[in-house]
C-alpha cells in the first residue's frame, strides 16, 4: 500500500509551492503528525487549493449551530453514498475523534438510518442525502421537516452546503484516484476511558 501513488496526478515538491500553500500544509502536518493526501493532491493547483480550503474552512470550522461531529457525520454519510473511499476513511476518522465514539463511523457508513444517533440527526442526514443525490427534488417540505426537528435557517443552509461541497469533493477525489493516508485508519478506534 505504501508503494502506491497518492493519486493519478503528479505531486509537487513542497519547496516548489507558493509560500501560503506550503505554510498551510506544514501547519497541518505539525498539528496532525502527517499531511493528509488531499492537501498534496490539491497543491498541484494552488489557486484551486486556496479556494477549496477557504470554503472547506468556512463550512467545517464554524462552532455555532451544528456540532463539529454533526458536520463530519454529514460528510461521512454522503461520502459513503457517493462511494468516495478517501472521504469515508479520512472524515470517518475525524468523526470518530469528534464524536468520541469508535463505532459511529462504521454505523453511519453501513446504514445511517439504523445508526445509534438521535432522530434529529437522522432528519439531518436524510436531507443531506437528498441534497447529495437528488437536489432537484428538494422543496419546502424538506425545510419544514428540518425546522420541525429544531434546525435553524442557518443550520439548514449549512447541512445543504456541506452535502453539496463534499459531493463535489467526493467526485474530485474519485476522479483523481486519491488514496487515504494509512494514519486515518486507526484514528479514534479506541473508546475514551471512562471517568470515576
Amino acid at each position: 500500500m505504501a508503494d502506491l501513488p497518492i493519486c493519478a496526478f503528479p505531486i509537487p515538491e513542497l519547496d516548489s509551492l507558493p509560500e501560503d500553500v506550503r505554510a498551510r500544509i506544514l501547519a497541518v502536518q505539525e498539528k496532525a503528525g502527517f499531511v493528509p493526501n488531499v492537501f498534496l493532491m490539491l497543491a498541484c493547483r494552488p489557486a484551486e487549493f486556496r479556494a477549496f480550503m477557504a470554503y472547506h474552512d468556512a463550512l467545517m470550522d464554524k462552532r455555532e449551530g451544528l456540532t463539529a461531529a454533526e458536520r463530519e457525520m454529514i460528510v461521512v454519510a454522503i461520502s459513503s453514498a457517493n462511494q468516495c473511499q478517501y472521504c469515508v476513511v479520512a472524515h470517518g476518522a475525524i468523526l470518530r475523534v469528534r464524536a468520541k465514539d469508535p463505532t459511529i463511523t462504521d454505523q453511519v457508513v453501513a446504514n445511517w438510518r439504523k445508526a445509534d444517533i438521535g432522530a434529529r440527526q437522522k432528519t439531518m442526514l436524510g436531507y443531506a442525502m437528498k441534497v447529495a443525490l437528488e437536489a432537484n427534488k428538494v422543496d419546502a417540505t424538506d425545510h419544514a421537516a428540518l425546522a420541525a426537528a429544531g434546525f435553524t435557517q442557518d443550520e439548514i443552509w449549512d447541512i445543504g452546503a456541506i452535502a453539496a461541497f463534499f459531493s463535489m469533493s467526493n467526485r474530485l477525489a474519485n476522479s483523481t484516484g486519491l488514496r487515504a493516508n494509512r494514519e486515518f485508519y486507526d484514528m479514534g478506534r479506541t473508546a475514551p476511558a471512562k471517568k470515576g
